[in-house]
């Protein structure tokens, strides 16, 4: 897949997919690195992500905190906020609505 084109559907969905992994646990920044590329989304950078999670928090999305770590540092923990799930769960529906039209072009073309 062209890299550009894939860096500019993540651009779009980025903070959608951050929302739907914080409501599934609230997460540290290097494990949403880590569950973003393991849900097959490719590498994203630190630069990518931090400012995606600071717009999300000035928007009251997400919620931050500092969790000392057993091993190490503390470490900033963000967590979705009742606000952040009702625009997860509005976002999630537009998103499966747009992908289902793309999906249905798609297929016509690939059965030709």
């Amino acid at each position: 897949m062209e890299l550009e084109r894939r860096s500019q559907w993540l651009r779009g969905v980025l903070d959608l997919c951050v929302l739907g992994l914080l409501a599934q646990r609230e997460s540290y920044g290097y494990e949403l690195i880590q569950s973003l590329s393991a849900a097959g989304l490719g590498t994203i950078q630190g630069g990518t992500l931090y400012p995606v999670l600071l717009r999300l928090q000035r928007s009251g999305q997400v919620a931050a905190y500092w969790r000392e770590g057993a091993a190490g540092p503390a470490r900033k923990y963000y967590r979705i906020t009742p606000e952040g799930g009702q625009t997860l769960r509005r976002a999630a529906a537009d998103w499966q609505s747009f992908a289902g039209g793309v999906d249905v072009i798609l297929r016509e073309v690939a059965a030709r």
